[in-house]
Parts: structure tokens; C-alpha cells; sequence
């Protein structure tokens, strides 16, 4: 028995990872784990550009008006809500979709899930463009005149974009037949 301990490999973990464990360099393979896990199929495709687009349009959007005193004018306050929230959800989504963690809530009909989402941003942020472009007159002669009015032009492409989404997650809900069984997302 006195030979044991020479003679019997415990290591769980292979070599490379000791520095890790004793204060070493974490985040040496990381780079190489975040690739591997993101689909680069569905960043190339069109809904993800579309995607892209909604979230760095919409950033502008409600940036603008946030960089504005919209407290003045009430139906800023609509505008807002719903610019951030769906910038936050589209985030998400994107993220999800991205690194694949759609896959992994296999219970979700993701079809009809992205496409009633897109439906539902597209009305919502409809209301919001209009709400914002009918008040820009208010505005008019202060130093924000120009954010608003930049902040009306830039939700109607964000709801342009929203709508181009919601079509094409409608023609993928359709190729799957309608199913909402499966587990896809819209590439």
C-alpha cells in the first residue's frame, strides 16, 4: 500500500486546465469557445442583418428622444417605453437565436413565437412613430426640435425594419406549414 499514491492518476481535469485552477490565465481559450458556440450561418442571413438593424436604429431612436426634455410633451413617455423595450427584446432575441439557446427550449414553438413578437413590435412601434412624428410641430423652435424630428425619421425605419421581420418570419412560419411543433428559428 505504500506504493499507492504513485501509482494511481486522480487528475479529473487535463493538463491545460491547472493554470486556470491555481490563478492562471482564465480566459486563454476563450475566444476559440465563443465562435464555436455562436451560428455564424444565422449572423450572415437576413433576418440577423435585419436584426442588427432594429437594435442599432432603435439605440439611435431612443437615444434621441432620451437626449431630449420629453417629459414636456406626454406621448414621450409612449415613445420611449416602447423604443427601449423592444431595443431590450431584440437584444435578447438576437442573443438567444445567435448562440443558440433557442435550441436548448426546445418547448417553444419559436416559428410562431418570433413572428406574433414581430407582429406585436411592429403595431406597437407604429403607434409609437406616429405618436412621435404628429408632436414634432410641439417642439418646434427649442434646441431639440432637430432630435425629435431626427427620432421620428429614424422610428419609421425602425418600424420598416420591424415589418420587413415580421414578413419574412411570416414566410418561414408558412414554409414550416404552420406547425408550431417545431423548434426552428427564422435564418
Amino acid at each position: 500500500m505504500a506504493d499507492f499514491p504513485s501509482k494511481v492518476n486522480t487528475e479529473t481535469s487535463s493538463p491545460h486546465s491547472y493554470g486556470s485552477q491555481h490563478g492562471g490565465n482564465s480566459l486563454r481559450g476563450l475566444p476559440s469557445n465563443i465562435t464555436t458556440m455562436m451560428d455564424l450561418s444565422f449572423a450572415q442571413s437576413i433576418p440577423a442583418i435585419l436584426m442588427m438593424a432594429e437594435i442599432f436604429l432603435g439605440l439611435l431612436h431612443w437615444a434621441l428622444i432620451a437626449s431630449t426634455p420629453y417629459m414636456k410633451v406626454p406621448v414621450y413617455g409612449w415613445v420611449i417605453f416602447v423604443a427601449v423595450t423592444m431595443w431590450i427584446i431584440t437584444t435578447i432575441l438576437f442573443l438567444m437565436i445567435l448562440f443558440g439557446v433557442h435550441r436548448r427550449l426546445s418547448f417553444v414553438p419559436w416559428p410562431i413565437t418570433v413572428m406574433l413578437y414581430y407582429g406585436v413590435a411592429v403595431v406597437l412601434y407604429l403607434t409609437a412613430f406616429l405618436a412621435n412624428a404628429a408632436t414634432v410641430n410641439h417642439i418646434h423652435g427649442s434646441n431639440f426640435y432637430n432630435h425629435i424630428a431626427a427620432a421620428a425619421f429614424f422610428g419609421a425605419v425602425v418600424t420598416l425594419a420591424y415589418g420587413a421581420s415580421a414578413f419574412l418570419s411570416y414566410l418561414e412560419w408558412k414554409e414550416d406549414e404552420g406547425n408550431a411543433a417545431t423548434s426552428s428559428v427564422p435564418t
